[in-house]
C-alpha cells in the first residue's frame, strides 16, 4: 500500500503533538503506528492534507525541532 491509501489512513492511530498549543488551536497529530511511516496532520483540517514522513526522518525531524526550541 502507498503512504496516502485511504485504508492506511483508517488503521492510524492519531495522538496530539505534546508541543501543541490547546488554547490557541495550533495543534498538530501524529500517527507513528504504521509500518514504514509517520504521518501528521493538523487538528484544525483533520481530513485535509496528511504529511507522510519516514521513520528516520521523522526521528531527524523532531531531534531537530527539541535543539532549536
Amino acid at each position: 500500500m502507498s503512504p496516502t491509501d485511504p485504508f492506511d489512513r483508517d488503521r492510524a492511530v492519531w495522538r496530539k503533538s505534546t508541543r501543541s498549543n490547546g488554547n490557541s488551536g495550533d495543534c498538530v497529530e501524529v500517527a507513528d503506528n504504521l509500518p514504514g511511516q509517520v504521518l501528521v496532520r493538523d487538528t484544525k483540517n483533520r481530513d485535509g492534507g496528511t504529511l507522510t514522513f519516514a521513520p528516520s526522518a521523522w526521528h531527524s525531524f523532531v531531534e531537530l525541532a527539541k535543539q532549536r526550541h
